[in-house]
This record gives C-alpha cells, sequence and structure tokens, in this order.
C-alpha cells in the first residue's frame, strides 16, 4: 500500500480506537439500539437528498447498510450496554480480522497464507481466554454479542469489496438509509417508548457531543476513508490495520473512564494482538484464485485481478 494509504488507515484507527470511549459516554444518554438508530439516521439525512445513489447494486448496498451498520453497531452497542468494559471491546472488535480473511477466500477468492490462517487461530485462542477467565465480572452473553458485532463488520467488508463502488461517501450515505427502521424497530420494542422519551427529554451536552462524533468523525470520516481503502485493496491487507485500534481504545478508556483492565484481560489481549499481528505478517496477498462459477455482476472467466493500486 502507498505510504499516504497506509496513513490514511492509521488515522481510521486512531479516530475507532477513541469512538469505544464516546460510545461508552453516548449510552450514558441513550439506549443503545435508539443510539445507534440515531448514529445512521443522522448520517443518510439530509445527505441523501445532495448525494446521487451509488453506482452499484443494490443488494450490495443493502448488505453494507445491514451488515457493516445495523448488525455491527447494535449489537456492539448492546454490547457495551449490557458490561463490555469499552477498552475490552476495542480489543474483541478488531477480530473482524479473522472473519474477514475467512470470507474473503469464500468469497474474493483471496488465498491466505499460513501466517495469516496461524494468527487467525491465535486471535481466536485470545478471545476464548478472555471468555473462560473473566475475573472483571463480564457477561458471556455481552462478550458473544461483541464477537457477533465483529462477525457482521467482517461480512460488510466483502459486501464493501463486492460493491467496489466509484464512489465512498455515496455508498456510505445511501448504505446507512438500512439501519434507522429496523433499529428503531427494535429500539420501541425492547427498550420502550418511554425510555426513548426520557433520552430526548433528559439530553445532556455530552451526549449531543457523543452523537456528533460517532455521525461525523467516526461513520462520515472512519467509514468514508475504510470504504475507499477496501475498493483499492484486498479486504485481507486492510483489516489489519484494525491492529492499532485496541491499543487506543484500551489506552483511552483507561484516562478518560478510569476502566483499567484486569489481569485476565490483558493477557486475552495481548493474545488476540499477537494473533492479529500473525495475520497481518504474512504480507503481500497472492494473486486471487480463479473463480468456480462467476456471480451476477462478476467478471465471468479468467483470474480476478488484484487490486493492488490506484
Amino acid at each position: 500500500m502507498p505510504t499516504r494509504h497506509v496513513m490514511l488507515a492509521a488515522a481510521v484507527a486512531l479516530v475507532w480506537g477513541i469512538n469505544f470511549v464516546v460510545i461508552d459516554v453516548g449510552l450514558g444518554s441513550f439506549p443503545p439500539l435508539l443510539f445507534a438508530a440515531l448514529r445512521f439516521t443522522l448520517v443518510a439525512f439530509p445527505a441523501v437528498l445532495v448525494v446521487s445513489r451509488p453506482a452499484v447494486p443494490l443488494r450490495w448496498v443493502i448488505g453494507v447498510g445491514a451488515f457493516m451498520s445495523a448488525g455491527q453497531f447494535g449489537l456492539l452497542f448492546v454490547a457495551i450496554h449490557q458490561g463490555v468494559p469499552a477498552g475490552l471491546a476495542s480489543v474483541v472488535l478488531p477480530t473482524q480480522t479473522v472473519f474477514t480473511i475467512a470470507l474473503a477466500v469464500a468469497f474474493l477468492a483471496e488465498r491466505p497464507g499460513r501466517a495469516q490462517l496461524a494468527g487467525a487461530a491465535v486471535a481466536v485462542g485470545g478471545v476464548v481466554l478472555i471468555a473462560l477467565g473473566r475475573d472483571r465480572g463480564v457477561p458471556l452473553g455481552a462478550l458473544l454479542l461483541c464477537v457477533g458485532a465483529a462477525a457482521s463488520w467482517g461480512v460488510g467488508n466483502i459486501c464493501n469489496r463486492r460493491a467496489r463502488a466509484p464512489d465512498a461517501i455515496a455508498l456510505l450515505v445511501w448504505s446507512s438509509l438500512v439501519p434507522p427502521i429496523p433499529l428503531l424497530a427494535l429500539s420501541l420494542a425492547f427498550e420502550g417508548p418511554r425510555e426513548i422519551g426520557s433520552a430526548f427529554s433528559n439530553l445532556t451536552a455530552g451526549g449531543l457531543l457523543a452523537l456528533l462524533y460517532v455521525v461525523i468523525v467516526s461513520t462520515g470520516f472512519g467509514f468514508g476513508a475504510w470504504t475507499w481503502l477496501l475498493r483499492r485493496h484486498p479486504a485481507s491487507r486492510v483489516a489489519p490495520f484494525t491492529l492499532l485500534v485496541p491499543p487506543v481504545g484500551i489506552a483511552a478508556a483507561w484516562i478518560a473512564l478510569g476502566q483499567s483492565p484486569g489481569v485476565g484481560e490483558l493477557v486475552g489481549a495481548a493474545i488476540i494482538l499477537a494473533g492479529l499481528a500473525l495475520a497481518s505478517s504474512a504480507g503481500r496477498v497472492p494473486h486471487p484464485m480463479t473463480w468456480a462459477r462467476p456471480l451476477s455482476g462478476m467478471p465471468r472467466a479468467g483470474v480476478v485481478r488484484s487490486m493492488d493500486g490506484d
């Protein structure tokens, strides 16, 4: 990847690391499903009125909105609300790399090396260790929701690569039309009108600033840049940059929220980071394998070319 692309990926990781603390602050004002719904409502409107629909098949727009947006953040916000510390969430969510690598083999014909496979196995072992040794009383169900958010992000990465949208911002805006209605419906069903009304009537400055951060900085800049990078490089090369997210998230949660990680979490986090580092050490991904059966909208013959440059 060119140096400027590496710097952009690192900046996205920094923004997303801090985002876990911001989410924790926002959840002090909003119930989780409502918070997620508001996030994407404000990303979509009024931008959708002036941004043209992306020139990609509708199924990929829906896929990105359903998995990278609604699924990932609906599950993540609920997980943090149910007891996963912000710093720990910043460690578990980047295991999306494991899901991305596995799905890239099946759907993008990218061929992982032994280091990627071994690293993925080590990272999974770290998550299992955290689950078995939850010394701070992190609920297992909440931890599994966080893992589910990582899996949803991985599926979203594949949809992003398949879309290959010429305009990343257009894809971001139009895919953000997908999450609000299902998330609002779930919020009404599980959080209830009373809790929703209370969130608006008792809105604090911190809650409002948190909402603006997740809309403008984390979503607008972060996912716009992430989509742009995925369009230019194999998913298995972009995804490992989330290695930078956990150290930032843990440090930010420690400083801002006083969430010092327990010994078991630190050991598990170190194993996860080692696994993800090993997965990213494979270097340049070999040229993709040929498609056994062409899919709609994809090249019908030959080897799918590698997307290594601009």
